[in-house]
């Protein structure tokens, strides 16, 4: 197949497909789209950046223009994937087709969701829990479902969306056509594929652990508190969109707004903002009205964004896997881009597992640091710091392996009699001498509940006064 037109399906889907200008299918598109014409279900593995959303696509709007009954399901761990799953459906001209569609996604209206579903809507395309949410209000009907697409769906494991998808699939008929598309294949998704599945045809483009070979990679060392300042030199350095992931959202806030304080146009997307929020960050990035993007791990699936150029990881990502999918969100469609990881001394064990996830005997460039807070004499590997303080006995001992002997002999007894010799006051009640070996707590708290203390008077006449008792005196407010 050397392009869509050798496709076996109808001339409407046909003059859509050349109506959205997509001629050349890609590796899995090729591969998947012949398989899924013919019913059968699909484990499709690919990396990102390589058209699996196409790959269900087609069939998908095919099977719905012959069955004018059918309805069809693509369910998305994130709003921002969902919305591009959806924008790729509109290209092909779905509405003049006659097939209705609905995107379910948290922090959109609801009510406009329900009146997409009310006008019979046989594409639905959403996020476990807003689906869930209408399948709970009985808003959403999916008996007539007979063809499913898992997008993603080892993300969506990995965010713990387990149980949901599971109760979603409870609402749709055992006679369905399932497409499972995953850029890993981890264990779990075996297992899933095993349950869900019927007889799947196994389909795998390229390698799952490594990146794209268009993208050029790098590792800068760097300690912690220059990385700000390692970053400004990059941005300066570097032409074109940036996308900067970090850990956290509070990270991605902090950075966006030091760098528009340096004058860069920047703006930050993570999982507090709503989604009118988000749509407004995106296309301002993809339209070029901010330069750079600060992202947490959300935007590291799905985003399909053409224009970045670079992808710099700011802080390292808690999973090793997500690493590969943050460097995709460059280079896409055959296009070359530049991926650089700042490592600290802390990130050795991670990178030492992306490493190892990526290749064994991966060795990355190195770039030393070139700035005036950077010059340190120590070690020339960051990384080996452990093995100096397993010989740390050698700093205390003496050539004779003894114990260096102290000039002076402290005597922490004399000085702390020195210390009470000439004392005559002490907060409390009294300065009588008699009275320094109560505990200073003691003290501490009659003098702290004054009010009280002088209401209980008779405490005081059945014992005697020490010689020279005087009361202070208090300045009541």
């Amino acid at each position: 197949m050397n392009n869509f037109n050798e496709l076996l399906i109808e001339n409407k889907l046909k003059k859509s497909i050349q109506f959205a200008n997509f001629k050349t299918p890609t590796p899995i598109q090729y591969k998947s789209i012949p398989v899924s014409l013919d019913g059968k279900d699909i484990l499709g593995t690919a990396q990102t950046g390589t058209g699996k959303t196409l790959a269900f696509t087609i069939p998908m709007i095919n099977k719905l223009i012959k069955n004018k009954q059918a309805m069809a399901l693509i369910v998305c761990p994130t709003r921002e994937l969902a919305t591009q799953v959806m924008q790729t459906v509109l290209k092909l001209n779905v509405r003049e087709i006659g097939i209705g569609n609905a995107l379910l996604i948290g922090g959109e209206s609801m009510q406009k969701q329900l009146r997409k579903l009310n006008n019979r809507a046989r594409i639905i395309v959403g996020t476990p829990g807003r689906i869930n949410d209408h399948l709970k209000r009985k808003s959403l009907n999916l008996s007539k479902v007979n063809y499913l697409v898992l997008d993603e769906t080892d993300r969506m494991l990995d965010m713990g969306f387990t149980p949901q998808i599971e109760l979603i699939l409870k609402f749709i008929p055992s006679d369905h056509q399932t497409l499972l598309f995953s850029a890993t294949l981890p264990n779990n998704i075996l297992k899933i594929s095993q349950k869900y599945l019927n007889n799947p045809e196994r389909i795998s483009v390229g390698s799952l652990s490594k990146p794209i070979e268009k993208i050029k990679q790098e590792t800068f060392e760097v300690m912690q508190d220059k990385k700000y300042h390692e970053l400004i030199n990059q941005l300066i350095e570097r032409n074109g969109s940036i996308l900067v992931f970090v850990k956290t959202k509070h990270g991605a806030d902090k950075i966006v707004k030091r760098l528009k304080y340096d004058g860069h146009k920047a703006d930050a997307i993570h999982g507090n903002l709503r989604q009118s929020k988000r749509d407004r960050v995106i296309n301002g990035f993809r339209n070029g009205y901010s330069r750079i993007l600060v992202a947490t791990d959300v935007a590291a699936r799905g985003l399909d964004i053409p224009v970045i150029k670079h992808v710099i990881n700011y802080d390292l990502p808690q999973v090793p896997e997500d690493y590969i999918h943050r460097i995709g969100r460059t280079g896409r469609a055959g296009k070359e881009g530049s991926a650089l990881t700042f490592l600290t001394p802390s990130d050795r064990a991670m990178w030492n597992s992306i490493s190892k996830l990526i290749n064994p005997n991966f060795k990355s460039p190195q770039k030393k640091i070139n700035n005036q807070f950077s010059e340190r004499k120590k070690n020339k590997n960051l990384f080996k710091r452990k093995k100096d303080f397993r010989d740390k006995k050698k700093f205390f001992k003496n050539e004779d392996n003894k114990k260096p002997k102290s000039k002076k002999k402290i005597s922490f007894r004399k000085t702390k009699d020195k210390r009470f010799k000439d004392k005559k006051k002490i907060n409390g009640f009294t300065n009588n001498p008699k009275y320094f070996g109560r505990k200073s707590n003691e003290i501490n708290r009659e003098d702290s509940d004054r009010k009280s203390s002088f209401k209980g008077k008779k405490k005081f006449k059945n014992r005697k006064r020490p010689q020279n008792f005087k009361f202070k005196r208090f300045n009541r407010k």
